[in-house]
């Protein structure tokens, strides 16, 4: 008989250009539209500045870049992911905000860790949405590397 109980996990799906991407819900403090952000010199790549939400002084980062994906082109659809991981926020910009979606630990593929593979510590598994496949992204890996 099969284990009714699974836990689950609740994903907020984003795409960027044509992937989804789930950002684990716990994880999430809110999301907004696009505010005006504040570049800060010395700061990797990535980082596009900070934004002033509600007085927080928040650093932004662009997963595009991150990823090796062609620059950010916001438009109305565009939002920040406000993430908070060891009481540290950070926001992340995204495409476009999809949907909420709950995953058992059977609808979650875990990767393989490849050790020359940068991109492997950013992603946590693959979660299966009937035919779709969301990447579920490892926020402490993303936020956490030193490059």
């Amino acid at each position: 008989m099969e284990e009714m109980n699974q836990a689950i996990k609740k994903f907020i799906v984003a795409s960027i250009g044509h992937e989804q991407y789930g950002v684990n819900i716990q994880y999430v403090q809110n999301i907004e539209r696009m505010l005006s952000i504040t570049r800060v010199p010395k700061a990797p790549y990535y980082i596009k500045g900070v934004i002033n939400l509600r007085g927080d002084i928040i650093p932004v980062m662009s997963l595009r870049l991150k990823f090796g994906l062609e620059a950010d082109e916001y438009t109305h659809n565009t939002r920040i992911i406000i993430v908070k991981l060891d009481g540290n926020p950070m926001g992340i910009i995204v495409d476009e905000v999809k949907e909420v979606i709950n995953l058992t630990d059977d609808a979650i593929e875990k990767i393989s860790k490849d050790a020359n593979d940068e991109k492997g510590i950013y992603v946590q598994g693959v979660g299966k949405i009937d035919q779709e496949l969301v990447t579920l992204l490892n926020l402490d890996g993303l936020i956490n590397t030193n490059d």
